[in-house]
């Protein structure tokens, strides 16, 4: 959603923004302040055709050949509504927990060339998803304001050093994204820290990926965030003035942009000053924020109905017909780990790469949770791990932990498992692999033992560290095949007279 570009006046910079020059990226605020952070995310949904026009929504085209009429606000066209954008908007809506309402289009009035209409079609007093909330792997709960359909802006290009405006020498417009349809999330300001930030949009991602809203690629422009960052004292519960982060373009820019921008607000407050509410824009290479425009109130944008367009009135059947036909989505995938025995920890990871129905599946075979979302966290970050056969996978780790392959024997397996789809038992006799027998082991430890009797004696004493020493000494006469435990096991019996 672009804005009226207004340049804030020199007398509207502090000191401290005019003159710092310290990188703000790595710092933490001090205890006494606490950070409050609402974000709003805008994704571009998943559909063939534009919001009210039949030109089509494609990225990678060549400049202004994804073009109609009514997205060149043309006079005397109409917008027509994009049926499959409200439902997809009604999906994410209701995977927020949402409610879905009766919602009017509304025009939000502004000049900018890559708005070729001067106003955009977007929502204002009755947008389709409003209180909703989201889960975040780590527990923590966000509140959402409201998820409202509009219609994106053209792509402006400032031709010159900078790619900002107010040094530049020509621009050039490309009306492809005009008009694409987008939804945007707004959240509450329940957001304390840059990490919880980052989590919020990254759930926020798999959701939309998951029910099919949006195919949520920051890298084109598909999902943008801006930050409504401000602070105070810890403790409070006063929301002080804000400053807006526009169009920030990847996770680990929106973290350091949060972490920036707060640090700058406790600054200006502790020096006596106080910032002023403004747009702002993050700098990537020079790692800081800087000024934008003073920004509008909402009275600014003179919104009214627009008298084009009907209201958008989704029948409770309709609604109750796209509910049930949701995904599974991430929180409930999680959840279902958790309750057949992972961690939350685990939970999340596997989740996150994609790899939870292979854990469930492996784990409602009777393989241990522990040592299957163990393997899917060390061992199947590889390509083809989405393809290893469930009862194989259990296969695997019921051998691994009735001792029939040790830790590092079962790893190869399972490499070779997602190689070539062959079962574990076959790939485990084809190299050879049988668990050693505890007095061959024994055997071995007492050989070493008696090559390093000072190493023995210290860690006898209780030099702990030389546990690694004489595991590595095992691991290595026997080529890797011994059982790590049983190693640990041993030392201690022997360790211990």
């Amino acid at each position: 959603m672009t804005d009226i570009e207004q340049p804030v006046s020199s007398t509207m910079l502090s000191a401290w923004e005019v003159d710092s020059k310290v990188e703000r990226e790595t710092s933490h605020l001090p205890a006494e302040w606490e950070m409050v952070i609402g974000l709003e995310v805008h994704a571009e949904l998943a559909t063939e055709t534009k919001m009210f026009s039949p030109a089509r929504n494609h990225f990678g085209s060549e400049p202004n050949t994804n073009v109609h009429p009514v997205c060149l606000g043309l006079p005397g066209t109409l917008p027509v509504v994009n049926g499959k954008a409200v439902e997809l908007s009604i999906r994410l809506g209701l995977a927020l927990n949402c409610h879905v309402q009766r919602c009017v289009f509304a025009r939000k009035n502004y000049f900018y060339p890559d708005m070729p209409k001067d106003y955009q079609i977007s929502q204002y007093d009755r947008p389709l998803n409003i209180n909703g909330w989201l889960e975040l792997a780590s527990g923590h709960t966000i509140g959402i304001e409201r998820a409202h359909m509009e219609e994106d802006t053209g792509k402006s290009t400032h031709v010159g050093e900078s790619g900002r405006i107010h040094d530049a020498g020509y621009s050039l417009v490309d009306y492809n994204r005009a008009g694409v349809p987008l939804i945007e999330i707004v959240s509450h300001p329940d957001i304390r820290g840059p990490e919880e930030a980052k989590e919020y949009v990254a759930e926020l991602q798999r959701i939309l990926i998951a029910v099919g809203a949006s195919d949520g690629k920051f890298e084109e422009g598909s999902l943008r965030v801006d930050a409504n960052v401000s602070v105070r004292p810890a403790g409070s519960d006063e929301l002080r003035t804000r400053c807006e982060v526009k169009n920030v373009n990847s996770l680990r820019s929106l973290g350091r942009a949060i972490q920036y921008e707060t640090q700058r607000h406790v600054d200006l407050y502790l020096a006596g000053d106080r910032p002023v509410q403004e747009t702002r824009h993050w700098d990537e290479e020079g790692g800081r924020t800087r000024a934008g425009r003073s920004k509008e109130q909402a009275e600014d944008y003179r919104y009214f109905p627009d008298p084009d367009l009907v209201p958008v009135d989704p029948s409770p059947e309709w609604i109750e017909e796209i509910r049930q036909s949701l995904p599974v989505l991430p929180r409930e995938r999680r959840q279902r780990l958790v309750d057949a025995g992972g961690t939350a920890q685990a939970a999340a990871l596997a989740v996150e790469r994609d790899l939870d129905q292979l854990a469930f599946d492996a784990m409602s075979q009777g393989a241990d949770p522990e040592r299957t979302l163990k393997h899917v966290a060390n061992n199947l970050a590889v390509d083809g791990a989405q393809t290893l056969d469930p009862s194989n996978f259990a296969e695997l780790v019921k051998l691994e932990t009735g001792g029939g392959l040790t830790a590092t024997q079962a790893k190869q397996v399972l490499a070779e498992m997602v190689e070539t789809g062959n079962a574990p038992g076959d790939i485990a006799a084809q190299r050879g692999f049988e668990a050693m027998e505890s007095s061959e082991l024994e055997g071995l430890l007492d050989g070493i033992i008696a090559a390093s009797p000072d190493e023995w004696s210290r860690f006898c004493e209780g030099e702990a560290k030389l546990q690694g020493f004489f595991t590595g000494q095992i691991m290595k006469a026997t080529k890797g095949q011994a059982d790590g435990k049983e190693i640990a096991k041993l030392l201690a019996q022997k360790s211990a007279g």
